[in-house]
């Protein structure tokens, strides 16, 4: 049995508590913007287990039902692993993410933002442990200091491949859909580049949180890290109430600092049968994905076509629920669900049949961050808006990625321009 102990302390800034932390092993913050879909932010370090396993179709996520690894477990599931039932197997490439990574944290600061507190949590065998824990997460707020964003953190912010290419899968998609041969599928396009001598990916993380979204996220790995500013939940579930809810985004228009045009962009996205027709696809799809766990009869589509405006985005947010049928856990809810839909598309293993054709591994990039709370809530994020770093000699080198759902009536040139505004805080935050 697992002890809790809670010490409560006075409100402050988590980017600046992670600021101190963000050195060490296992660095996290998991950084809300404050708003409705993300009230609260929690930040750690040095976990005290770790696990990095490959995901099998059977049971993808059955580290999950470890003993121990049922509450403060933070976790990383990349695309690749979840669409490898639909791809098949490719031979390991230099650089590839693992399948699943787990890590569990025995100390965590949790910070509520619509309370305006901090608690300190600690988890241990019995009471004492748990008090040690709890005391050594409140300790961290000690070296709590607002970071500054200094110049531009990377040497080069470069394409994958040219405009040409992008549009070319993207006509190449239509003409499949045009066939017969699925309904939808979301194409990516890929930036790569290095830091700047010195630079650590925190300091982007820190640029991004200029504009936070609800679930932006720092995670240092070892030789490894991720920095996501991702608006899109992919799942929550809570095993007392047995709701799981899920909200699947589609639809897209870039943000204008003239506030008419701002709101014209808005009135388009609301009003455009095309997009309004993309997310209704996906929410069909969620809705069959989460009709794998939950109670029969018990999906439902909450709100359709709602308008959520971020920082360079407008989108539209759909959100489906539905009842956990008995003896569903976490483990079970991701591995019905996962890959998100919304990043894959419809039928969703022709989709990522298909992105397969048009794409290198995406590794992080839309799979899921998710964390499983101290009461074993899980929340877990669809890793959009999201830049994945690799060690590479004595600096550090990035990939991220932009996509674009593609539909019947899709322009090519079109979805090129949405997939720059999707890109857009991104690049800024590397070379802006």
């Amino acid at each position: 049995m697992t002890v809790r102990v809670t010490r409560t302390l006075d409100w402050v800034e988590p980017l600046a508590v992670a600021a101190g932390l963000a050195d060490r092993e296992g660095a996290l913050c998991l950084l809300s913007d404050g708003g409705p879909n993300g009230r609260r932010s929690y930040v750690a370090c040095k976990p005290d287990q770790v696990v990095v396993e490959r995901m099998t179709p059977e049971r993808p996520f059955a580290a999950l039902d470890a003993e121990g690894m049922n509450r403060f477990v933070v976790g990383l599931a990349t695309y690749d692993a979840g669409a490898r039932a639909a791809t098949g197997e490719r031979e390991a490439a230099p650089g590839d993410w693992p399948d699943l990574t787990l890590a569990r944290y025995p100390a965590m600061l949790v910070f509520d933002h619509e309370m305006r507190v901090v608690s300190a949590v600690g988890l241990g065998a019995d009471e004492a442990a748990a008090g040690v824990a709890a005391d050594r997460a409140a300790g961290w707020i000690v070296g709590a200091a607002m970071p500054v964003a200094g110049a531009s953190p990377a040497a080069g912010f470069e394409a994958e491949r040219p405009d040409g290419a992008y549009v070319d899968a993207v006509a190449d998609v239509v003409a499949r859909i045009a066939g017969g041969e699925l309904f939808q599928a979301n194409i990516a396009r890929a930036w790569r580049g290095k830091l700047k001598d010195g630079v650590d990916p925190f300091e982007v993380f820190v640029r991004l949180a200029a504009g936070a979204a609800p679930y932006g996220a720092f995670w240092r790995m070892g030789e490894r890290a991720l920095v996501s500013n991702s608006p899109e939940l992919f799942l929550t579930f809570d095993p007392e109430s047995r709701r799981i809810e899920t909200r699947p985004i589609k639809g897209t228009r870039p943000r204008n600092t003239d506030a008419r045009v701002d709101a014209a962009h808005a009135a388009e996205l609301v009003a455009s049968a095309k997009d309004r027709a993309e997310n209704l696809m996906i929410v069909d799809l969620m809705r069959n994905d989460l009709s794998r766990a939950a109670r029969p009869g018990s999906v439902a589509v909450e709100r359709l076509f709602a308008l959520e405006s971020f920082a360079t985005v407008h989108h539209l947010v759909s959100t489906v629920t539905g009842e956990a049928e008995a003896g569903v856990g976490p483990a079970e809810v991701l591995a019905a669900t996962f890959p998100p839909g919304s990043i894959t598309g419809a039928p969703k293993h022709q989709a990522m049949r298909v992105i397969a054709v048009h794409e290198e591994p995406r590794g992080p990039w839309c799979g899921s961050l998710f964390l499983l709370d101290d009461d074993e809530r899980l929340t877990a994020s669809v890793l959009i808006r999201t830049i994945g770093f690799h060690r590479e000699g004595e600096g550090w080198a990035f990939r991220t990625l932009a996509g674009a759902g593609i539909v019947a009536d899709s322009d090519p040139a079109s979805e090129l321009a949405e997939t720059e505004a999707k890109i857009a805080a991104i690049r800024r935050a590397l070379v802006g």
